[in-house]
Protein backbone atom coordinates (compact mmCIF):
# COMPACT_ATOMS: atom_id res chain seq x y z
CA UNK A 1 0.00 0.00 0.00
CA UNK A 2 3.22 2.42 0.81
CA UNK A 3 4.71 3.04 -2.59
CA UNK A 4 8.82 3.42 -2.33
CA UNK A 5 9.33 5.56 -5.10
CA UNK A 6 6.29 7.75 -4.35
CA UNK A 7 7.49 11.50 -5.09
CA UNK A 8 7.74 14.26 -2.59
CA UNK A 9 5.94 17.87 -2.74
CA UNK A 10 6.38 20.67 -0.85
CA UNK A 11 4.51 23.73 0.39
CA UNK A 12 5.95 26.64 2.27
CA UNK A 13 2.27 27.39 3.36
CA UNK A 14 -0.80 25.44 2.98
CA UNK A 15 -3.68 25.04 4.67
CA UNK A 16 -3.75 21.43 4.96
CA UNK A 17 -1.69 18.49 3.63
CA UNK A 18 -4.48 16.35 4.02
CA UNK A 19 -7.02 18.78 2.57
CA UNK A 20 -5.30 19.07 -0.61
CA UNK A 21 -5.03 15.28 -0.48
CA UNK A 22 -8.83 15.72 -0.76
CA UNK A 23 -9.17 18.34 -3.28
CA UNK A 24 -6.74 16.55 -5.75
CA UNK A 25 -8.45 12.77 -5.25
CA UNK A 26 -11.87 14.79 -6.18
CA UNK A 27 -10.15 15.84 -9.39
CA UNK A 28 -8.83 12.31 -9.87
CA UNK A 29 -5.32 13.00 -8.93
CA UNK A 30 -4.31 9.85 -7.11
CA UNK A 31 -0.85 9.97 -5.94
CA UNK A 32 0.54 8.14 -4.73
CA UNK A 33 2.43 11.01 -3.49
CA UNK A 34 3.58 12.80 -0.25
CA UNK A 35 2.52 16.34 0.44
CA UNK A 36 5.03 18.19 2.95
CA UNK A 37 4.28 21.52 4.49
CA UNK A 38 6.59 24.10 6.24
CA UNK A 39 3.48 25.48 7.54
CA UNK A 40 -0.21 24.87 7.70
CA UNK A 41 -3.17 27.42 8.43
CA UNK A 42 -6.06 25.14 8.90
CA UNK A 43 -4.45 21.82 10.25
CA UNK A 44 -6.64 19.49 12.06
CA UNK A 45 -6.59 16.15 13.98
CA UNK A 46 -8.90 13.49 14.80
CA UNK A 47 -12.58 14.51 14.13
CA UNK A 48 -11.91 18.20 12.85
CA UNK A 49 -10.03 19.22 15.64
CA UNK A 50 -7.65 21.98 15.29
CA UNK A 51 -4.01 20.84 15.38
CA UNK A 52 -1.43 23.48 15.21
CA UNK A 53 1.29 23.24 13.09
CA UNK A 54 4.52 25.09 13.41
CA UNK A 55 7.62 25.71 11.70
CA UNK A 56 10.20 23.08 11.62
CA UNK A 57 7.49 20.42 12.26
CA UNK A 58 6.93 17.79 10.35
CA UNK A 59 3.40 17.85 8.44
CA UNK A 60 2.90 15.30 6.01
CA UNK A 61 0.15 13.57 4.06
CA UNK A 62 0.49 10.42 1.69
CA UNK A 63 -2.36 10.52 -1.05
CA UNK A 64 -2.76 6.29 -2.87
CA UNK A 65 -5.92 5.07 -4.21
CA UNK A 66 -6.23 1.54 -3.27
CA UNK A 67 -8.94 -1.50 -3.84
CA UNK A 68 -8.55 -2.98 -0.32
CA UNK A 69 -11.07 -2.44 1.94
CA UNK A 70 -11.45 0.20 4.50
CA UNK A 71 -11.01 -1.56 7.47
CA UNK A 72 -7.77 -2.89 6.20
CA UNK A 73 -6.77 0.59 5.21
CA UNK A 74 -7.21 1.60 8.73
CA UNK A 75 -4.72 -0.42 10.09
CA UNK A 76 -2.18 1.41 8.56
CA UNK A 77 -2.21 4.26 11.36
CA UNK A 78 -0.59 1.26 13.50
CA UNK A 79 1.81 0.72 10.69
CA UNK A 80 2.64 4.10 11.02
CA UNK A 81 2.79 4.73 14.73
CA UNK A 82 4.93 2.21 15.07
CA UNK A 83 7.25 3.93 12.07
CA UNK A 84 7.43 7.25 13.81
CA UNK A 85 8.29 5.61 17.58
CA UNK A 86 11.13 4.21 15.91
CA UNK A 87 12.06 7.24 13.74
CA UNK A 88 12.09 8.86 17.51
CA UNK A 89 14.19 6.39 18.92
CA UNK A 90 16.98 7.11 16.21
CA UNK A 91 16.78 11.16 17.60
CA UNK A 92 16.77 10.67 20.94
CA UNK A 93 17.67 7.23 21.98
CA UNK A 94 15.56 4.01 22.10
CA UNK A 95 12.47 3.34 24.36
CA UNK A 96 11.31 7.20 25.29
CA UNK A 97 8.51 7.28 22.88
CA UNK A 98 5.17 5.03 23.26
CA UNK A 99 2.24 4.39 21.19
CA UNK A 100 -1.55 5.27 23.18
CA UNK A 101 -4.61 4.47 20.97
CA UNK A 102 -5.80 4.81 18.38
CA UNK A 103 -3.15 7.67 16.56
CA UNK A 104 -0.89 9.37 19.26
CA UNK A 105 2.66 9.10 19.94
CA UNK A 106 3.54 10.15 23.58
CA UNK A 107 6.88 10.57 25.57
CA UNK A 108 6.68 11.17 28.97
CA UNK A 109 3.51 11.30 29.30
CA UNK A 110 3.45 14.05 26.81
CA UNK A 111 2.07 14.40 22.93
CA UNK A 112 4.54 14.48 20.28
CA UNK A 113 2.91 13.45 17.18
CA UNK A 114 -0.70 12.32 15.89
CA UNK A 115 -1.75 10.77 12.89
CA UNK A 116 -5.43 10.49 11.11
CA UNK A 117 -6.40 8.75 7.93
CA UNK A 118 -8.96 10.17 5.25
CA UNK A 119 -10.55 8.36 2.69
CA UNK A 120 -13.40 8.26 -0.22
CA UNK A 121 -15.25 6.12 -2.84
CA UNK A 122 -13.84 6.26 -6.50
CA UNK A 123 -15.83 5.84 -9.07
CA UNK A 124 -14.54 2.93 -11.00
CA UNK A 125 -14.59 1.26 -7.57
CA UNK A 126 -11.78 1.28 -4.71
CA UNK A 127 -11.19 3.92 -2.75
CA UNK A 128 -8.45 6.94 -2.53
CA UNK A 129 -6.58 7.21 1.27
CA UNK A 130 -4.87 9.90 3.07
CA UNK A 131 -2.88 9.55 5.59
CA UNK A 132 -1.12 11.92 7.23
CA UNK A 133 0.28 12.59 10.06
CA UNK A 134 2.45 15.49 12.07
CA UNK A 135 5.28 15.38 14.24
CA UNK A 136 6.55 17.99 16.62
CA UNK A 137 10.30 18.06 15.70
CA UNK A 138 11.45 21.34 16.56
CA UNK A 139 8.29 23.17 18.31
CA UNK A 140 5.63 21.57 21.15
CA UNK A 141 2.42 23.85 20.14
CA UNK A 142 0.51 24.95 22.97
CA UNK A 143 -2.85 23.14 23.18
CA UNK A 144 -5.59 23.83 26.04
CA UNK A 145 -5.68 20.81 28.35
CA UNK A 146 -3.13 18.56 26.84
CA UNK A 147 0.47 18.45 27.36
CA UNK A 148 2.69 18.31 24.25
CA UNK A 149 6.51 18.18 23.96
CA UNK A 150 9.06 18.44 20.57
CA UNK A 151 11.81 16.60 20.11
CA UNK A 152 14.36 19.66 20.65
CA UNK A 153 13.01 19.73 23.85
CA UNK A 154 14.61 16.50 24.72
CA UNK A 155 17.85 17.09 23.50
CA UNK A 156 21.21 18.45 24.36
CA UNK A 157 21.36 22.26 24.79
CA UNK A 158 23.58 21.97 21.65
CA UNK A 159 21.62 18.98 19.22
CA UNK A 160 19.75 20.92 16.57
CA UNK A 161 16.07 19.30 16.03
CA UNK A 162 16.42 16.81 12.33
CA UNK A 163 14.75 18.88 9.38
CA UNK A 164 11.43 17.59 8.25
CA UNK A 165 12.48 16.51 5.77
CA UNK A 166 15.15 14.54 6.80
CA UNK A 167 12.75 12.50 9.58
CA UNK A 168 10.63 11.67 6.86
CA UNK A 169 13.62 10.27 4.95
CA UNK A 170 14.36 8.11 7.81
CA UNK A 171 10.72 7.37 8.39
CA UNK A 172 9.82 6.18 4.89
CA UNK A 173 11.26 2.72 4.58
CA UNK A 174 10.12 1.79 8.20
CA UNK A 175 6.34 2.23 7.33
CA UNK A 176 7.07 0.73 3.66
CA UNK A 177 8.69 -2.11 5.66
CA UNK A 178 5.36 -2.46 8.21
CA UNK A 179 2.92 -2.06 5.08
CA UNK A 180 4.99 -4.62 2.98
CA UNK A 181 5.00 -7.08 6.17
CA UNK A 182 0.97 -6.49 6.90
CA UNK A 183 0.28 -7.49 2.87
CA UNK A 184 2.58 -10.85 3.38
CA UNK A 185 1.78 -11.89 7.11
CA UNK A 186 -1.77 -10.38 7.96
CA UNK A 187 -1.83 -7.66 11.03
CA UNK A 188 -0.83 -10.06 13.74
CA UNK A 189 3.23 -9.53 13.54
CA UNK A 190 2.10 -5.40 13.50
CA UNK A 191 0.05 -5.90 16.34
CA UNK A 192 2.66 -7.70 18.90
CA UNK A 193 5.06 -5.30 17.89
CA UNK A 194 2.48 -2.20 18.74
CA UNK A 195 1.78 -3.90 22.50
CA UNK A 196 5.32 -3.83 22.98
CA UNK A 197 5.47 -0.04 22.59
CA UNK A 198 1.79 1.01 23.93
CA UNK A 199 1.04 3.50 26.54
CA UNK A 200 -1.08 2.57 29.34
CA UNK A 201 -1.11 -1.52 28.97
CA UNK A 202 -2.73 -3.06 32.19
CA UNK A 203 -3.67 0.78 33.69
CA UNK A 204 -7.00 2.18 34.30
CA UNK A 205 -8.66 4.56 31.94
CA UNK A 206 -11.50 6.11 30.90
CA UNK A 207 -12.88 6.17 27.44
CA UNK A 208 -15.57 9.16 26.32
CA UNK A 209 -17.27 8.01 22.96
CA UNK A 210 -19.88 10.93 22.68
CA UNK A 211 -22.37 11.49 25.60
CA UNK A 212 -21.04 7.61 27.00
CA UNK A 213 -18.21 7.12 28.67
CA UNK A 214 -16.67 3.87 29.64
CA UNK A 215 -14.04 2.77 32.46
CA UNK A 216 -11.84 -0.51 32.75
CA UNK A 217 -8.50 -1.54 32.46
CA UNK A 218 -6.34 -1.63 28.93
CA UNK A 219 -5.89 -5.26 28.66
CA UNK A 220 -4.49 -5.31 24.60
CA UNK A 221 -5.43 -4.44 20.94
CA UNK A 222 -7.84 -6.57 19.61
CA UNK A 223 -7.16 -8.35 15.93
CA UNK A 224 -9.26 -6.17 14.10
CA UNK A 225 -7.13 -2.85 15.81
CA UNK A 226 -10.20 -2.49 18.58
CA UNK A 227 -8.91 -1.62 22.20
CA UNK A 228 -9.70 -4.10 24.61
CA UNK A 229 -11.08 -2.61 27.59
CA UNK A 230 -11.73 -4.80 30.98
CA UNK A 231 -14.73 -3.18 32.42
CA UNK A 232 -17.41 -3.96 35.57
CA UNK A 233 -19.37 -5.91 33.21
CA UNK A 234 -16.80 -7.75 31.08
CA UNK A 235 -14.40 -6.90 27.91
CA UNK A 236 -15.22 -4.27 25.88
CA UNK A 237 -14.04 -4.10 22.38
CA UNK A 238 -13.77 0.09 21.18
CA UNK A 239 -13.75 0.94 17.87
CA UNK A 240 -13.52 4.67 18.00
CA UNK A 241 -13.17 7.19 21.41
CA UNK A 242 -10.73 9.18 23.48
CA UNK A 243 -9.18 7.19 26.25
CA UNK A 244 -7.89 8.87 29.30
CA UNK A 245 -5.29 7.86 31.00
CA UNK A 246 -4.54 9.41 35.31
CA UNK A 247 -0.80 10.21 33.98
CA UNK A 248 -1.73 11.76 30.44
CA UNK A 249 -3.77 15.13 30.18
Amino acid sequence: MIDGQAPVETFDEIDSTILEARRRAERNELGPVWLIARSQTAGRGRRGRTWASLDGNLMATYLFATKRPPAEIALLSFATGLAIVETIDEVIGPGQASLKWPNDVLIGGAKASGIMLDSGSLGEGGLWAALAFGVNLAVAPEIPDQRTTSLRALLPPDAIAPEPLDFLASLRPKLEAYAARMDRDGFEPLRQAWLKRAHGLGQRARVVQGDQTLEGRIAGLSSRGELELDTVTGRRLITAGDVFLPNVA
